[in-house]
């Protein structure tokens, strides 16, 4: 058998599936390991010979739905359910 229309008819097998963690189609089922994101690993998967792959998954890539606020509790202190303190009266031109 050839390496055409024969053999394309018997590719009906899955290795990989969809990871829950990434939710990228890289979860080899014997293996039981993420490709692309190392699952269930507690750690992330990421190599420094691969520069580029770090750079698609870093922080700032996706939502932050935390970290995008945590500039804005840096500048009042992380203050938390308390009263701010009085205003400064500016110099009113």
């Amino acid at each position: 058998m050839g390496k055409g229309t024969g053999s394309l008819g018997k590719r009906r097998n899955e290795s990989h599936t969809l990871c829950v963690r990434c939710g990228r189609h890289r979860f080899h089922l014997q293996k039981s390991r993420c490709a692309s994101c190392g699952f269930p690993a507690s750690r992330i998967r990421r190599y420094n010979w691969s520069e580029k792959a770090i750079r698609r998954k870093t922080t700032g890539t996706g939502r932050m739905r935390y970290l995008r606020y945590v500039a804005v509790c840096f500048k009042y202190n992380f203050r938390q359910g308390t009263q701010p303190g009085p205003r400064k009266k500016g110099a009113s031109a």
